[in-house]
């Protein structure tokens, strides 16, 4: 009996165990189901929310994603394009010696299909021949149509220059004023109440952040933009045309792999913030995405310069000189390792001390070695030129320079630049 009351009790247990297992089961098919639709509604919701959408491609696998972007990069260059401009450099080509309207021209014999020299007619008739002969770029710095540039790109002054803003208006250009030492120029424009760029402060760049370059990319693709990095700091390169001609001496130049070419020369860097940091000028032709930019800081010097006296003006000492390094040491025998040594060129026209310069009213001569200006000491991080460009012409400075073996204190008054 105990056994069969064990057996029945044991059976008359299990169609209550079976039921309550059914109600777990449905719970959990209902938590499951009810937690997949608010799944669905909150995922559905947060994508829309961040501007991704799908097609709903019934019977098809494809699927369509749109995105949204709202980047910092994209609206900086929606912001500054508007105040970065073309510069087209035109000439009247009757003027140049030598220069042909025909490509079969060949000087006095002729395989023109015409048989005549167009070149020669234009003359004769006194017709101006204005061609296009080059391009560059700029950015507007005063609503008034004040515009800053390179050097390089309005150096020729019997050129014609003409100013092409981002709305496509044309405008005539007139240069204000060429920086007798950088590479920079101020060029001016007929208009008012144009966009203009905030200029920032390339004191505190750093190696690795992000910049952006926006220019007239070959003279033909205006408010070309590129993105790339600070790649160094502080550089020194000797920038030039492609035959080397008009070549010039740059210090302190910011580095970047954003892409810059010919054309670009005179558009703004921006940083992500979409201040100026620099102005493009040069790049290496023998390597890949090396560019370089003046930075800002020297532009708004000039710009101050040109608001104080109607030109650009910068001092002037009038010296030949080379920085001290090692090896420079080595050679000459100097008992000094820093400083700027003072030496003469190949030439008689290339003298050590310019006469009636400050330097030579100052009395420095030839090897003469400049160690400080102001208590600061020159070395090859801190050059002679990247001091004096902090003074102005008639700016009254102390040299410690080493002359004859001996050290002495000099006081020397600034000249202008020339």
């Amino acid at each position: 009996m105990t056994k069969l009351n064990n057996e029945k009790a044991l059976t008359s247990d299990l169609p209550e165990a079976g039921e309550s297992s059914i109600k777990l089961i449905t719970l959990v098919v209902l938590l499951s189901f009810l937690f997949g639709i608010g799944g669905a509604v909150f995922g559905s919701t947060f994508l829309l929310h961040n501007g991704v959408s799908f097609g709903s491609g019934i019977g098809s696998d494809i699927k369509t994603v749109s995105v949204n972007e709202q980047s910092g990069i994209v609206d900086v260059v929606k912001n500054a394009s508007p105040a970065v401009v073309s510069i087209i450099i035109s000439k009247d080509l009757n003027k140049i010696p030598g220069y042909s309207t025909s490509p079969f021209d060949f000087g006095p014999f002729s395989f023109d299909p015409f048989f005549q020299n167009r070149n020669q007619q234009n003359q004769k008739n006194n017709t101006p021949n204005i061609q296009q002969i080059g391009g560059g770029s700029g950015f507007i710095v005063s609503s008034d149509g004040l515009i800053m540039t390179n050097k390089h790109v309005v150096a020729d002054t019997t050129a014609t220059y003409t100013v092409l803003t981002n709305d496509g208006k044309k405008y005539d250009a007139t240069v204000l004023s060429r920086d007798p030492v950088n590479d920079l120029a101020l060029v001016k424009i007929s208009a008012s109440q144009l966009p203009t760029l905030p200029l920032g402060d390339s004191s505190g760049l750093r190696i690795g952040q992000t910049v952006i370059a926006i220019g007239n990319s070959l003279g033909q693709y205006s408010n070309t933009v590129t993105k790339g990095i600070v790649s160094g700091i502080g550089r020194t390169i000797t920038a030039g045309g492609e035959t080397g001609s008009d070549s010039e001496q740059l210090e302190g130049v910011i580095q970047t792999d954003a892409a810059i070419n010919p054309g670009n020369s005179g558009g703004p860097l921006l940083d992500i913030g979409g201040s100026v940091i620099g102005i493009n000028t040069a790049m290496d032709s023998q390597g890949q995405l090396i560019g370089f930019a003046i930075p800002v800081n020297d532009i708004k010097k000039d710009i101050s310069s040109f608001q104080k006296v109607g030109r650009i003006v910068k001092p002037f000492l009038g010296v030949r000189y080379v920085m001290i390094n090692q090896s420079i040491q080595q050679q000459n025998n100097l008992s000094v390792d820093h400083g700027a040594l003072i030496v003469s060129g190949d030439l008689i026209s290339s003298p050590a001390v310019l006469p009636g310069s400050a330097a030579d009213k100052a009395g420095l001569k030839e090897h003469d070695i400049i160690q400080q200006i102001n208590g600061k000491d020159l070395n090859q991080d801190h050059s002679l030129a990247s001091y004096l460009k902090d003074f102005n012409p008639g700016d009254v400075v102390k040299m410690t320079v080493f002359s004859g073996g001996k050290t002495k204190d000099l006081t020397v008054t600034l000249g202008e630049s020339k």
